[in-house]
């Protein structure tokens, strides 16, 4: 059951792959460095990224846009150590011995960007927490800004 892989790999699963799981990968990626693997994907991808999650995530200095929503696939789920759901339901494989969390996040889909941001900021949250979870120390001088002093 151990992972021969040299570091942690995390999967974030939402039905769209264009907003919850897109921004978490972000944050991951960009606060957990290289020293995470991130993968995202989705039950039922959308044709292209949420541009309000985008546009949240930019305002942080984070960019997604070169990101696109990916199907979800049992191997994905297989072969990731940590699972993420994010609203997906019972369209994500469940395998023994992965580690499964499901965060409730409301979807960011039709929604203004007051609302993403909120969003946003409750996935930043969760983001460091797993990192700390995971034994992975989250650097304060990541190159995102606060969301406090974003304007």
């Amino acid at each position: 059951m151990t992972s021969t892989a040299p570091k942690p790999s995390v999967l974030f699963v939402c039905v769209h792959n264009a907003g919850r799981s897109q921004m978490a990968a972000g944050f991951l990626r960009e606060i957990g460095a290289d020293r995470v693997e991130v993968r995202s994907a989705g039950s039922e991808p959308a044709h292209m990224l949420n541009p309000t999650a985008a546009e949240a995530m930019a305002e942080v200095g984070i960019d997604i846009t070169d990101q696109q929503p990916k199907i979800l696939t049992p191997e994905t789920v297989k072969t990731s150590d940590v699972v993420i759901t994010m609203g997906c339901g019972d369209a994500c494989p469940i395998f023994p011995g992965k580690r499964y969390e499901d965060w409730e996040l409301d979807d960011p889909a039709g929604q203004g960007i007051e609302a993403v941001r909120t969003i946003r900021d409750d996935i930043r949250a969760r983001i460091e927490t797993l990192l700390s979870s995971l034994s992975i120390a989250v650097d304060s001088n990541a190159s995102t800004i606060s969301t406090k002093d974003a304007s």
